[in-house]
């Protein structure tokens, strides 16, 4: 569990979404290994991805969630020709990550319980961790179990729920 990082704090839904972006700029990246638990106990592998003074070109973020209706995709979507989406202090529990990328200063093989690229994650000690100065991600997709941070500047947000609706990739 991340000490200090709100993603360790709740137990997350049945349910993963996608999250998307063309470009991701930070200044600074620490990670672990960790396992999110859902309500009904089930285990899920994530990378934590802390994340420290984020800028995004656009974001998508959309899940599959099953209902009485059928299954329908509750998407959000903000940035484009609106501006940049920023975030602090974001934590992705993510289960993977695709995207070109370029770190800064990147430290792989560090002890987790003493990354200090982004406040307040930490893993346990003995874990393997990695963390960067600073990061760029073209393309970026990823599926997660959670996203939360500090503060979230969502310009120019849409969110739509559709049945059987399009997700972001």
């Amino acid at each position: 569990m991340a000490q200090g990082a709100l993603a360790a704090s709740f137990a997350v839904s049945g349910t993963n979404f996608q999250v998307a972006s063309s470009k991701l700029e930070s200044k600074g990246l620490a990670s672990y290994v960790q396992v999110d638990r859902s309500v009904d106990g089930k285990g899920h592998p994530v990378a934590l991805l802390g994340i420290g003074d984020a800028a995004l070109a656009d974001i998508c973020q959309a899940a599959r969630v099953k209902t009485p209706l059928g299954t329908v995709v509750f998407k959000l979507t903000a940035g484009g020709p609106a501006g940049q989406v920023t975030a602090t202090d974001l934590v992705i529990d993510g289960e993977d990550l695709v995207g070109d990328a370029r770190f800064g200063t990147a430290q792989i093989g560090r002890d987790a319980s003493t990354l200090d690229a982004v406040r307040g994650v930490k893993g346990e000690a003995g874990a393997f961790g990695l963390q960067a100065g600073d990061i760029s991600v073209a393309g970026v997709k990823s599926h997660a179990w959670s996203a939360t941070g500090g503060n979230f500047r969502l310009k120019g947000l849409k969110l739509n729920v559709k049945l059987d609706g399009p997700a972001c990739f």
